[in-house]
């Protein structure tokens, strides 16, 4: 976990979702390292069973999750209420936004429940790299970007075998009106982009914008907390600088929420992509 040297420091880190670790004994300025993402064991330390702080907040994101829709979906009325009103928003706009106008009705239905957890599931995660106390996105982590990722790839796959059988995977290496002498180029071609970029994709473009968001929010907050508790402290008026990262921190703050959609958005609109090139593949 995160330790912070000083009490007053521990009160302003839980506030502004920072992650201590700018400011040591020597009261000297350290950046944010890829340490924060290997927190130390929480419960259940040295079983297979170990949970450390990020995988806490996988957990409290499932229940958040299963609560919410449990909830929401059992009290639902002809008038709907505020929360009803939210809850039909949200469903609605991954339906008809990413699943139906990609994949249509027919075939939208039929990917309509993984597509849909893997939006929600990635939108919670994200989240949580802004919410105080817990301030780390549950996504930060290659395990959880590659799974989902490979959630999708199984999906494209079934959807291409199930409409065409193992014709699928010729259709997919060998390209029609390719003459045959560059199908030695072009075939190990297809299988990368095909097959083993898609995943690679997928997991490092969301693993990159949770971590690089996360850094560079430690590195605004830790600032703040070295020239407000170290600086100013000490009677130098360059600690005011620190309202100027306070001020960074917020707007990157805002903007890490809007990260956060995005990346929810992206990650599965390319699934229901990729799902719809295998549908649409002519065999």
């Amino acid at each position: 976990m995160f330790h912070c040297p000083r009490q007053e420091t521990a009160l302003f880190t839980s506030i502004f979702a920072l992650a201590p670790t700018a400011e040591h004994s020597d009261g000297g300025f350290y950046g944010p390292s890829l340490d924060e993402f290997y927190p130390e064991a929480v419960l259940l330390a040295g079983t297979p069973f170990e949970l450390n702080r990020i995988m806490l907040i996988r957990l409290l994101v499932v229940a958040a999750l299963l609560i919410w829709l449990l909830v929401s979906t059992s009290r639902f009325k002809l008038v709907p209420g505020r929360g009803q009103v939210i809850t039909e928003y949200l469903l609605g706009f991954v339906r008809n936004n990413i699943v139906v106008s990609t994949l249509g009705e027919r075939d939208g239905r039929r990917f309509m429940p993984v597509l849909m957890t893997i939006f929600f599931v990635t939108l919670g995660m994200n989240i949580t790299g802004v919410i105080p106390f817990l301030n780390i996105a549950g996504t930060s982590l290659i395990g959880l970007p590659l799974v989902m990722a490979l959630v999708a790839w199984v999906l494209f796959v079934y959807a291409g075998v199930k409409k065409n059988g193992l014709r699928y995977f010729k259709s997919a290496l060998v390209p029609s009106g390719v003459p045959w002498p560059l199908l030695i180029i072009v075939t190990p071609i297809e299988l990368l982009s095909t097959f083993i970029l898609r995943p690679v994709t997928l997991t490092l473009r969301l693993l990159m914008n949770m971590v690089a968001g996360h850094l560079l929010l430690v590195l605004c907050f830790s600032a703040t907390q070295f020239f407000f508790f170290t600086v100013l402290a000490d009677g130098n008026l360059l600690g005011l600088l620190g309202a100027g990262t306070l001020a960074f921190g917020f707007i990157f703050t805002l903007f890490e929420v809007f990260v956060a959609a995005l990346q929810a958005y992206v990650f599965t609109f390319l699934s229901a992509v990729y799902i719809q090139l295998s549908l649409a593949d002519d065999h």
